[in-house]
């Protein structure tokens, strides 16, 4: 489907026809986060889509990142029984994770993002501390300098082990972060480097082998760094005993263009178009180089444009599973438990969003590679699993939900479905005949004539169940698959 959206990166000012309102604010915090509360949405109201934007950015690069559990330093001399210990240092940093997602659902977002671009995994790496500073890592730089942010995430003790560092040596180089480096984190596949840099980089990297115990800190081993002076290494032309802050000094310089390019091109597909608008992205670009790799102008730009905010871009991207739960999540202002939190993330990782363990290095490629015969199905049973949970704990919830709209006194079955259907469903439904559809399941097996002679209204015993009745209903609607 290809990329109608003409829209240029003017900062959008609403008027008459492009009015700034609840759909609008929803697209923000569906795209920029994972769903929004009333307060959320009235307070986003009250300012100008810039200011709503800037704020949201300002707020997320303030915050501070996760604070050490009393963990974060364990290596593995300090547990008594590692294997039995580890697994609910694990649970409290999927429970971490999913919080920030929910709670500071920017910060969270593109936390999610550049956990899927610096991808490591958890099962690969399996230990908490290394895991811990991984993700405090994502959480300082997300919105920081993204030369710096390649220059740290390279040398945390995840990304070592994740992708063979470790094993890097001048005796015996191991080229499988050098590849990464340059085709997924970057540049981009075969995009302006040659096997001989890779092989080049690979000795540059060298020697990040210093560890005294599985857990412990990784540190720089120069016995381990080939420091051959009469065999230069030679990396995009450049010759010299380069080592591994050399080798980012020399990507940025030389590649600069390229590197800004594929970076924008990412953030495009994520956050407004899985179709890409070349023009737009090297408008983006240009702004990144000229920013010195700063992300946060890049976002400002892009979240503040006529682009982002034209309706065309509503709708286009395919939830992810965590979109999915969370968004309703934030929507509804459902409670849950912690514990219902953690059932989440399992549940996700069936449907093939483990946080902390992307697919494979080039991350989870998202939008209709979420989407097939069983996980489809799997999104509807997921569903009714967490609406009759709580239907079984909190229905009265459910009548909550639709008080929000309307009167408790309100007669009219059509305006109370538009009306839920809309809330939960950017761009609405495509007919009036799905609405009528929908419609239907919400009068569940009420006789008409209760409707007809105004009898019924929210406040009967049953609205409850045929709010959830509609829930169901929208969820396994195509519409309510895409954000």
């Amino acid at each position: 489907m290809p990329n109608c959206n003409t829209s240029d990166l003017g900062v959008f000012v609403p008027d008459a026809s492009n009015p700034w309102n609840k759909k609008r604010v929803q697209h923000v915090y569906r795209r920029l986060g994972f769903g929004a509360s009333d307060i959320q949405i009235t307070q986003a109201l009250a300012q100008t889509p810039a200011d709503f934007i800037d704020n949201r950015i300002n707020q997320s690069i303030a915050l501070g990142v996760m604070p050490p559990p009393i963990w974060a330093n364990m290596a593995f001399g300090d547990y008594t029984d590692f294997d039995t210990e580890v697994e609910p240092q694990h649970q409290e940093m999927y429970l971490h994770f999913e919080n920030d997602m929910l709670n500071n659902s920017l910060r969270g977002r593109f936390t999610m993002f550049w956990h899927n671009h610096f991808v490591t995994k958890l099962e690969d790496v399996w230990c908490p501390s290394w895991q811990y500073d991984y993700y405090q890592t994502l959480h300082t730089y997300a919105f920081g300098n993204f030369k710096d942010f390649v220059r740290v995430i390279g040398i945390t003790p995840a990304m070592i082990v994740f992708l063979n560092g470790y094993q890097n040596t001048a005796v015996e180089p191991n080229e499988n972060y050098a590849r990464e480096f340059y085709e997924l984190f970057t540049l981009g596949v075969n995009n302006g480097y040659t096997q001989n840099d890779i092989v080049q980089t690979a000795r540059a990297f060298t020697g990040y082998t210093g560890y005294t115990d599985f857990c412990a800190p990784i540190t720089f081993n120069p016995n381990d760094f080939d420091d051959d002076a009469v065999n230069l290494k030679n990396i995009f032309n450049q010759e010299g005993n380069w080592g591994y802050d050399d080798v980012i000094d020399i990507l940025f310089e030389e590649k600069g263009d390229l590197v800004a390019n594929y970076i924008c091109t990412k953030l495009y597909a994520y956050f407004v178009s899985p179709e890409i608008n070349e023009s737009i992205v090297t408008q983006l670009a240009n702004t990144f180089v000229a920013n010195n790799f700063e992300l946060a102008p890049v976002y400002r730009q892009l979240f503040k444009s006529n682009h982002f905010f034209d309706e065309l871009a509503f709708g286009t991207i395919v939830k992810s599973p965590f979109d999915v739960f969370n968004c309703f999540l934030n929507d509804s202002e459902f409670f849950v438990s912690e514990e219902m939190k953690l059932n989440i993330v399992w549940f996700n990782g069936e449907l093939g969003q483990l946080i902390f363990n992307p697919t494979d290095v080039a991350g989870w490629q998202g939008n209709h590679d979420w989407i097939n015969s069983s996980t489809l199905i799997g999104r509807w049973q997921g569903f009714e699993w967490f609406l009759w949970n709580i239907w079984d704990n909190y229905n009265e919830s459910l009548r909550t939900l639709a008080l929000r709209f309307v009167d408790i006194t309100e007669t009219d079955p059509a305006l109370i479905t538009q009306l839920i259907v809309d809330h939960f469903i950017t761009s609405g439904l495509q007919t009036q005949t799905d609405y009528d559809i929908a419609t239907v399941v919400f009068k569940d097996q009420i006789p008409q004539n209760y409707f007809d002679n105004n009898l019924w209204n929210l406040s009967w015993d049953v609205a409850p169940y045929q709010v959830i009745l509609l829930l169901f209903h929208i969820s396994k609607l195509p519409e309510f698959q895409l954000k």
